[in-house]
């Protein structure tokens, strides 16, 4: 069950990345725009290379790494000695989430614009949450067996 719920993330991670996780908008008068996490990544590429760097690495490396590894791990292709480092990753994944939120928070604070939640973040926070719930799961069947 787990290895299969596991496979279906390697699926919903790069729908969540192209779904909408926000729209925003300057003034109320004008519409809202949408943006994805890879919308997002290709804006932040223009403007500050190191932060694009970071955020692709807990945003989209660290998830996908780490649901491929328990992948191989589920089906006897990878060590059972790497699924620390596997549960490592997914905990820095959910960093990313943390400064999105964070980011919503400010930003309705200041009150200039518009941001509302849309839903490709309840997705993105959905795979993240259910991979570190697989991980441990994981984990907890290796030491039974």
């Amino acid at each position: 069950m787990l290895k299969y719920a596991n496979l279906c993330l390697l699926i919903l991670f790069p729908v969540a990345w192209f779904a909408p996780m926000l729209r925003a908008g300057v003034l109320p008068l004008f519409g809202l725009s949408e943006i994805s996490v890879i919308s997002g990544l290709a804006s932040l590429w223009g403007t500050d290379v190191f932060l694009a760097l970071v955020v692709t690495f807990f945003a989209l490396f660290a998830p996908y790494v780490k649901t491929l590894g328990l992948a191989l791990l589920h089906f006897g292709l990878l060590d059972i000695r790497v699924l620390p480092a596997l549960t490592i990753l997914g905990k820095l994944a959910m960093a990313d989430i943390f400064l999105v939120a964070l980011y919503i928070t400010v930003s309705k604070g200041i009150g200039v614009g518009r941001i509302e939640t849309a839903w490709g973040l309840y997705l993105f926070t959905f795979c993240i949450l259910a991979s570190l719930a697989i991980s441990i799961l994981s984990a907890r069947a290796t030491r039974r067996g």
